[in-house]
């Protein structure tokens, strides 16, 4: 078995900062779900009364990454059940079972990520994104063709698309290779 390392220690300070001892830095809430999101391990505590608050923490920084714009992982439905089952008797058995479904769904995860490797060549999802983006450009290269008053508000006659013919066979092509890597992996479930 691997030595496991000891959890990095941070302390909290009255005026609200952060100072994570192993890097004699101040952090933030950010470099902590940075360090979480890596897989680095850290306990805070009160610096005043040596405290462990890494629940707290973590729940912070869960709550700033909620707020953060098309970050929400939580839909509200969950978290009213959540708040029902405080104080109820079957609050016991929320924890561990809240820990099963993200080991399972992380799991799953895994083995999903697998299987787009091997449907799309190994390669993973970088290049798709890419030719998704080219894919987008040249829709609207073909667009503006079509909607003249959207060129004339702030575009020259250089930005006009060039060789359209050739670039919308290029996009035909390109959906007709995608359409057959979908059928493909259609096929294999």
């Amino acid at each position: 078995m691997a030595d496991e390392k000891e959890p990095v220690t941070i302390k909290k300070y009255a005026n609200r900062r952060l100072y994570n001892t192993g890097t004699s830095t101040y952090v933030t809430l950010e470099d902590l779900a940075t360090m979480v999101k890596n897989g680095e391990d850290f306990v805070v505590f009160d610096a005043k009364t040596g405290e462990d608050i890494t629940r707290s923490v973590l729940a912070q920084i869960i709550f700033e990454q909620e707020n953060k714009e098309g970050q929400s992982l939580l839909p509200i439905a969950f978290l009213r059940q959540l708040i029902r089952f405080y104080g109820d008797s079957m609050q016991m058995l929320v924890p561990r079972f809240l820990e099963q479904s993200m080991q399972s769904l992380t799991s799953q995860q895994g083995k999903f990520r697998e299987q787009m490797a091997q449907a799309f060549g190994g390669v993973g999802f970088g290049p798709l994104e890419d030719q998704v983006r080219r894919n987008m450009e040249m829709f609207e290269k073909t667009f503006a063709m079509f909607a003249p008053f959207a060129r004339s508000q702030g575009k020259t006659a250089s930005d006009k698309p060039q060789g359209s013919g050739s670039e919308m066979d290029e996009l035909k092509r390109q959906l007709d290779e995608m359409q057959k890597r979908l059928d493909k992996l259609g096929s294999k479930e």
